[in-house]
This record gives C-alpha cells, sequence and structure tokens, in this order.
C-alpha cells in the first residue's frame, strides 16, 4: 500500500509538472517561429521545430504518466505501466527524425546563405535558454527513475544546447560576416540532438523487447539468489520491465528434496533480498523439489561458478 501511494503521489507530482511545462513550451515556439521567420534564421526556424516537438513529447509524458495510473483489467492484467516505455521510445524517435530534417535544410542553406538578423537570434535564444534549462531542472528527479520522464527531460536538455549554439551562431555571423555559421551550426546542433536522443531510443528497445533494465546485471541477482541458504540451484531466470521503473523477474529456485511448507520462509527471504539489493518487487519464483544434476550447467548454483 505504502508503495502504491508513494507512486501516485510522485505521479501526481510529474502530471502537474508536465503541465506547465508544456504550455510555456507551446507558448515559446509561437514566439520563436514568428521570430525565426522574421529574421530569417534557418537556426532558429529548426529549433521552433524541436521546441514543437518538445511540447509534443511532453504531452505525450503526460498521456503515458496517466495512462500507469489506470488499474488493471482482466485483458491488461499488468495495466498500463509500460505506456510510458513506448512514449519515451516514440519521443527519442522523433528527436531522430527532427534531425534528418535538421540536416537537409542545413545542407541546402550552407550552399545558398540567406541574411539573418543576428540581434532577434540572441534575443529569442536566450529566453529559450532560460526557459528549457527550467523545465530539465524540475523534472531532473523524476527523470531518473522514470525513462518516460527521462526521454522528455533529453528533449528539453537538447533544446537548451540549441539555444546555445544559436547564440554562438549569431555571435560569429556578426564577428566574421559569414552567413554559413547558421547552417554550420544548425548541423552541430543536429549531431547533439541525435547523440542525446540515441541512448533513450536503444533502451527503449530493449526493454520493448523484454530486455533486461538498465542497471540490472542478471548474473549479480543470480548469484544473489544462489547465495541465500537452503537454495540449490537457479535456472529459467527472465528479468523484464513491466514499466518504466517497475522490473519483475521469474525463476526456477532447485531446493532438493524437503518439504513444501518449508519453502514459504525461503520464498520470503528471496523476494526480501530482491528488493533490498535490485529494486525488484514483482516476482514469480517456482519451486523445483529436485537436486541439481552435476553436468546441468545451468542448474549449477551461481556461487559456486567460477
Amino acid at each position: 500500500m505504502g508503495h502504491d501511494h508513494d507512486h501516485a503521489l510522485h505521479s501526481s507530482n510529474v502530471s502537474r509538472k508536465l503541465v506547465l511545462s508544456t504550455a510555456a513550451t507551446m507558448l515559446f515556439v509561437v514566439v520563436q517561429l514568428v521570430a525565426g521567420l522574421a529574421a530569417n534564421s534557418l537556426a532558429l526556424i529548426g529549433d521552433a521545430l524541436h521546441n514543437f516537438t518538445d511540447g509534443l513529447a511532453l504531452i505525450l509524458a503526460l498521456v503515458a504518466v496517466r495512462l500507469e495510473r489506470r488499474q488493471p483489467t482482466d485483458t491488461k492484467s499488468y495495466g498500463y505501466h509500460r505506456a510510458g516505455i513506448l512514449a519515451a521510445f516514440v519521443n527519442s524517435a522523433i528527436l531522430v527524425a527532427l534531425t534528418i530534417y535538421l540536416f537537409t535544410e542545413a545542407a541546402s542553406r550552407f550552399k545558398s546563405p540567406q541574411p539573418v538578423n543576428s540581434t532577434a537570434m540572441i534575443l529569442v535564444a536566450a529566453i529559450g535558454i532560460a526557459l528549457n534549462a527550467a523545465i530539465t531542472f524540475s523534472l531532473r528527479r523524476e527523470g531518473r527513475s522514470d525513462v518516460n520522464v527521462r526521454a522528455a527531460v533529453v528533449h528539453m536538455m537538447s533544446d537548451t544546447l540549441s539555444s546555445a549554439g544559436i547564440i554562438v551562431a549569431a555571435i560569429l555571423i556578426r564577428t566574421t560576416g559569414m552567413l554559413q555559421w547558421d547552417a554550420v551550426i544548425s548541423i552541430m546542433i543536429g549531431f547533439l540532438i541525435l547523440w542525446s536522443s540515441w541512448g533513450i531510443l536503444r533502451e527503449t528497445f530493449n526493454l520493448l523487447l523484454e530486455g533486461t533494465p538498465r542497471g540490472i546485471d542478471p548474473d549479480a541477482v543470480a548469484r544473489s539468489v544462489s547465495g541465500i541458504e537452503g537454495v540449490q540451484g537457479v535456472h529459467h531466470l527472465h528479468i523484464w520491465a513491466l514499466g518504466a521503473s517497475r522490473p519483475a523477474l521469474s525463476c526456477h529456485i532447485m531446493v532438493g528434496d524437503v518439504p513444501v511448507k518449508n519453502t514459504s520462509k525461503l520464498l520470503d527471504e528471496v523476494n526480501a533480498m530482491l528488493l533490498r539489493e535490485h529494486h525488484i518487487s514483482h516476482t514469480t519464483i517456482q519451486f523445483e523439489f529436485a537436486s541439481c544434476a552435476a553436468d546441468d550447467p545451468y542448474c549449477v548454483p551461481y556461487s559456486a561458478r567460477e
């Protein structure tokens, strides 16, 4: 009950922050797009589009957070916890697509540079740095444990870097007179966006394929289980994620020829250890009342392996 209460409180706090962040971001998109068109700056227009995807990312993250609150049903026995992983995957994929578009436009602008209003670029980008940095800072703690929120944070953090790049471009244009700096900085911004989004895309793809969540070592988990007195071997070990921060585990534990009633205390010990040492609270454990065969590599206790 305490865990569910804490999760509900966490979800409520995140929702409130995401609503405020979305409203501020969408308002700034309008300002930045108008300024970018007026200044004829590809960097500003590209950043406005990036900010727009940030707004979509925040909305998607908000929808996922609220979906995760829904109770399980007969057809959705695990609930909607994986909505956050799916939202993070879509968000990072959008960033990659945006980067490709930005590279294409920057290449065209580099060949045919156009005059820009560097003063407008600096002023609008400075506002963008303040806004995106504030949103990134407000969501940083939630992003450490929730890949959905972390994807939104990456959006905002990369846009903070983009705004800084725009200021650099404007200063270089002023000092050198070379209009190509607008396109050059746009390309550099694109690489930053690609770098920041790739890790999220890879992590969420792994989780959607039922891969082991980041930060959990299956061998270390198996050694911990096999180190408990009464456990003779561990096999058929699977670790995946029900949601963005809800790892789950299933395994078979060999206990030898012991009475069934003796496994209740052992099960409690295993679950307590998994929660304490590996932060895994959802488990499905099957006891096998047989001893390990000496020649079975999947049954030999992990603690006895070299």
